[in-house]
């Protein structure tokens, strides 16, 4: 199957680099649009992760020539976190993408019932409506490589040693963004806490207070919590940050979601945010061949927009990770459907036959940066492993063995809350396909 050259292509293969020697419109490319937001209070995370995705892409084009000859078209439809903004990337690049990246729970959810009209995979990589692990349910949905039910568990686990009994009579605040995203691990942890006999208390940051946080912060202060989990996104994070060390809450009983653990975010508080940790499902391996790779074909002929330091960022490597996803999955559809430029139905094919085991992650020099994990028909998020990172005062390090969700706890849940879904958008078309 060819593709024609649209204007939506071509804006991809500009982004990339990906106008070469050869003429454009003699190339095969598949087009793979991305909501990003690199404007507005949350760019400080969103950059980092945008460069990271469209770096590995373009790399795989300079020293690949794409995925079997077939280029990567990977553009970026700026919706600056706005859910309404991003329903409009969403519809203004449907026509012509093979996938979406709604890059928020609030345009995902809104996103959502339309990829079974559309047939068009949504790819939520760590983020969105963790039902959506459910693949018989929810077809077309897929947020590997860990949910944020998965998340929650692991914070859990770990801070618990390995025993939520060891949690009963405690109290642990969730600060989060008041939004869909921020809300997502509170049914969850609302379930655990009535089990396990601790104290959860949710306090809200709205969009207008995330960079004055000192009223959270004072009821933090009164409340005394055993622990803090934080929910952050964007200039959340930092002014958690600064408020917990002007009010010298210790660091160590302050833990962030892997969306908490952002580079950018710890240079605001530096040396005084020592010991703070975030949960993190990637791990930065700059030495890595496909970091290399990156470098020599990416950085040093200057085809990037990477900032100072930024390679070695944990949102940057990110990034390369969530790329490396599609990529994955294009591979897997090319060979399972004997074609070069792939389809969305077949790409969503691909998503759903993704293994990523260590010898793949080896072969692709990936060794270290991700926990092994695959997908299946049920299975749309992997439930991979993921790692405690440490604040150090300068950098991010890795202090735990590889931390795993206790899915006898999860997937009741889940189970429910995506039947309460399909029920409430009746009639929902189910993955008939999954007979697992």
């Amino acid at each position: 199957m060819k593709t024609n050259m649209t204007r939506l292509a071509l804006s991809a293969l500009l982004s990339v680099g990906v106008l070469g020697a050869v003429p454009a419109l003699a190339e095969d490319i598949v087009s793979l649009p991305n909501l990003s937001y690199r404007t507005g209070p949350f760019a400080a995370t969103g950059i980092p992760l945008m460069n990271g995705q469209r770096d590995y892409m373009t790399m795989i084009n300079e020293r690949d020539g794409g995925v079997n000859g077939v280029k990567l078209g990977y553009e970026e439809c700026e919706t600056g976190y706005s859910t309404e903004k991003g329903v409009e990337c969403y519809e203004k690049t449907k026509a012509t993408g093979i996938v979406t990246q709604p890059w928020s729970t609030g345009i995902t959810l809104q996103v959502l019932p339309r990829s079974n009209v559309d047939k068009i995979p949504i790819l939520a990589p760590g983020y969105g409506f963790s039902p959506m692990a459910d693949g018989k349910v929810f077809k077309w949905a897929f947020n590997p490589p860990a949910s944020y039910w998965d998340g929650a568990s692991m914070i859990l686990r770990h801070i618990s040693e390995g025993n939520l009994d060891n949690l009963k009579g405690k109290k642990i605040v969730l600060l989060h963004l008041d939004a869909p995203y921020g809300k997502e691990p509170i049914p969850l942890l609302q379930a655990l806490a009535e089990k396990h006999g601790f104290t959860l208390l949710p306090i809200p940051v709205g969009v207008k207070e995330m960079q004055n946080q000192s009223a959270q912060w004072l009821q933090i202060r009164r409340e005394n919590p055993d622990f803090v989990l934080m929910w952050g996104w964007g200039a959340m994070n930092a002014g958690a940050l600064t408020e917990a060390v002007k009010t010298r809450f210790p660091m160590e009983k302050f833990i962030g979601i892997w969306w908490s653990g952002h580079d950018g975010d710890m240079k605001s508080v530096g040396e005084e945010g020592k010991g703070y940790r975030s949960l993190s499902w990637s791990v930065p391996v700059s030495d890595s061949q496909a970091m290399q790779d990156i470098k020599k074909y990416v950085l040093d002929p200057k085809k990037t927009e990477i900032g100072e330091g930024e390679f070695d960022w944990v949102f940057y490597q990110r990034g390369v990770l969530i790329s490396m996803f599609t990529v994955e999955a294009i591979r897997a559809a090319q060979e399972q459907f004997n074609t070069k430029v792939v389809n969305a139905e077949q790409l969503r094919w691909g998503f759903e036959n993704l293994k990523l085991d260590e010898a793949r992650l080896a072969e692709i020099g990936m060794t270290g940066m991700i926990a092994p994990f695959e997908t299946s028909c049920d299975n749309h998020s992997g439930h991979a492993g993921a790692w405690m990172l440490q604040w150090d005062g300068a950098k991010f390090v890795k202090v735990s063995d590889l931390l795993q969700a206790d899915q006898t706890e999860i997937a009741p849940l889940v189970e429910a809350e995506a039947k309460k879904y399909a029920d409430a958008n009746a009639p929902w078309p189910m993955n008939d396909e999954c007979k697992m």
